[in-house]
């Protein structure tokens, strides 16, 4: 009965914060106000969760499951060069986040709160998306595109930090997936610039 309650009430404190990081930001949200949304007291949030941090994530992984079981199964059957591969797989990002682009949003700020516990998932720290990229990067390898002296791991870096910023257009001027999708694309072309290699250098 108790281990019960306790998940009730876990998943009352999810929902609450669900909506509220949605609706406020990282910044706006208390732990406080997400204990009296979820009609629980501020004691047993901290049952369960150590900060709003690891509340955040824990809200982010349930989701991201999800998105990355879509990508576990289209990935695989992509074609094409390197970079358009990559399009297609930040443009399933972008839907796959258009209706809860907000919460979304508070996801990445949670990236620069430096007082995160080591338990808490940020955006960045999340390895799937990262393991995602590094695989269709290493495939470019093999198939010849991507150059193999290329730092596979700073392609990496430079396309999550290219996702990041393209969200201040949805901050900004409310965009939709459609149109930092278009933004990405551009993004990736730039960056692809510096690790496709050309018929002429691979022959």
């Amino acid at each position: 009965m108790r281990t019960a309650q306790k998940q009730a009430t876990r998943e009352r404190v999810l929902c609450a914060a669900k909506d509220l990081f949605g609706r406020l930001g990282y910044e706006g949200t208390t732990i406080r106000e997400i204990a009296r949304q979820a009609g629980v007291s501020v004691g047993s949030v901290f049952t369960t969760f150590a900060s709003k941090g690891e509340i955040l994530s824990q809200v982010m992984q349930d989701r991201l499951d999800g998105l990355y079981a879509e990508l576990d199964r289209v990935v695989p059957h992509l074609r094409g060069p390197t970079p358009d591969r990559l399009r297609t797989m930040f443009a399933i990002h972008f839907a796959f986040e258009e209706p809860h682009v907000h919460l979304f949003m508070a996801h990445i700020a949670a990236t620069y709160d430096w007082t995160q516990t080591e338990a808490a998932r940020p955006f960045g720290k999340t390895p799937r998306l990262q393991h995602i990229m590094l695989e269709c990067l290493a495939k470019g390898v093999e198939a010849g595109d991507v150059d193999p002296q290329a730092d596979l791991q700073g392609i990496v870096d430079l396309l999550m930090s290219a996702y990041a910023w393209t969200y201040r257009l949805a901050a900004w001027q409310g965009a939709d997936a459609k149109t930092m999708t278009e933004v990405m694309d551009r993004q990736i072309g730039l960056i692809a610039g510096g690790f496709t290699r050309t018929t002429a250098s691979v022959s």
